[in-house]
């Protein structure tokens, strides 16, 4: 007797096992490589033959002649082995203390909040086309470019609010930066 109720459930459970642990995630991969191959594979960003990033995961960029991205706190700075918020409360003198740092290093004010508040994950591909616009004076002058030439260049890296009303203008901060290296390569 108990071989006859054991037998179902093991043949179930190996069943779905085969089904949902193999074949769907295998089916799911297939449709992902024909319909999205550049996203399935990292959306990630070239140089020639070499890649240089990811599209979805921010870098540290800190010269004067790139756009800077939202600062993070992983160590070292954007590190994907490591990505977390602080965890520091709205009250705590420590992330008080952090955020008038960031606010004191952007430079102009007023500052973008984005610029002195850290990410939740640390990894934030994107700023606000305000905070990219805000940083054209000092990309410009590191670079000897034009302001308007630097605000073009971000604005090839720049997309829309999402469905045309969902949010703000952003930025892909890899990408700008890319840009204006081609404009001085």
């Amino acid at each position: 007797m108990l071989l006859s109720q054991l037998r179902p459930a093991l043949t179930l459970l190996c069943g779905f096992a085969l089904l949902l642990g193999v074949a769907y995630p295998l089916l799911m991969t297939g449709i992902a490589q024909v319909i999205f191959a550049g996203q399935a594979n990292g959306s990630l960003l070239r140089q020639g033959d070499v890649i240089v990033g990811s599209s979805l995961i921010g870098q540290n960029f800190t010269a004067p002649g790139y756009l800077h991205a939202r600062p993070s706190v992983t160590d070292p700075a954007y590190n994907a082995a490591s990505s977390g918020a602080s965890n520091l409360g709205p009250s705590s003198a420590s992330l008080l203390a952090s955020v008038r740092e960031r606010a004191a290093a952007f430079g102009s004010a007023p500052v973008p909040s984005e610029m002195a508040t850290a990410s939740a994950s640390g990894l934030d591909p994107h700023i606000t086309a305000e905070a990219a616009i805000r940083q054209v004076p000092r990309i410009a002058e590191a670079r000897g470019l034009t302001p308007e030439v630097v605000t073009n260049a971000i604005g090839s890296a720049t997309s829309g609010p999402a469905f045309g009303f969902v949010g703000h203008s952003i930025v892909n901060v890899l990408k700008a930066n890319l840009a204006l290296d081609a404009l001085n390569g």
